[in-house]
């Protein structure tokens, strides 16, 4: 029997049929067991995806905890399905933008993955893996959309203060405004708004709810990310051998991190 999702080293051996040497790619479209991590947000995620599908998902969204509990989520799944990193395909990573420490966290793993199992880093833009996770979201259900082709997904991450990492995007997924981080503010987007109707999502929708106040702007509660939004822009990249550099690749952070000092105990 022959395991339809072999490693990619195991792709490249032959069947013998007939007294030819039939190249095993030629029998079975190209297939990948991939491990996605997610750890841009308060959220740490693990995902495990045999092509489209995610075969198994560890979430976490306690605080500060991503250090801790980010290589116990990927040992446990893997051992769930009787892997080792080196029989993985691929090691995907949410790059950022979002917190700068827990995407040096997830990609400092998923790094040492890589090279120590020789095998692919993908990156995925962790804002257009939450744009593809509420498109495809039953959270839409309650929402009435007459005109999918003209309405746009703009996934918010909490930045600080009034800050917030953002970009928008169609129902295709397809980016329609660069990322940015924008200090928000009444108007800022009624360019956008006065044209369609805008769904507004994530961990920094929250606080722009009372300054976007416009008919067109939506705003959905309780959208976290996570590793499973990451399945499809991964297979994707991996299908395009769309590769990182692993040696010279660094998070997406957006800006530079700023450290803030604790306040002096005066007593």
């Amino acid at each position: 029997m022959i395991v339809p999702w072999l490693k990619s080293s195991q792709k490249r051996s032959f069947l013998k049929k007939k007294n030819k040497l039939i190249p095993l790619g030629r029998l079975y479209r190209e297939m990948a067991i991939i491990l996605n991590i997610e750890t841009a947000t308060n959220i740490c995620s693990v995902a495990l995806a045999k092509d489209l599908t995610t075969l198994s998902l560890r979430e976490s969204s306690e605080e500060k905890s991503h250090a801790t509990i980010l290589t116990v989520f990927i040992k446990e799944i893997l051992t769930s399905q009787k892997l080792r990193p080196a029989d993985l395909d691929a090691i995907s990573v949410s790059k950022g933008p979002g917190s700068y420490t827990g995407l040096r966290i997830g990609v400092a793993t998923a790094k040492g993955l890589s090279y120590g199992s020789n095998i692919p880093l993908i990156a995925v833009n962790t804002l257009q893996a939450m744009a593809f996770g509420m498109i495809n979201s039953k959270k839409l259900l309650s929402i009435n959309i007459k005109d999918t082709a003209n309405i746009w997904f703009c996934p918010m991450i909490d930045a600080r203060r009034m800050e917030v990492y953002l970009s928008f995007y169609d129902f295709q997924c397809k980016e329609k405004r660069e990322v940015s981080a924008d200090i928000i503010k009444p108007g800022i987007y009624d360019f956008i708004l006065n044209k369609r109707k805008v769904i507004f999502f994530g961990t920094g929708s929250g606080k722009c709810k009372n300054i976007l106040n416009h008919r067109n702007a939506v705003f959905i509660d309780g959208f976290n990310t996570s590793a499973a939004f990451m399945t499809q822009l991964t297979y994707q990249n991996y299908l395009k051998k769309e590769f990182e550099n692993t040696a010279y690749f660094e998070p997406y952070y957006l800006k530079d991190f700023i450290a803030t000092k604790p306040r002096k105990n005066i007593f």
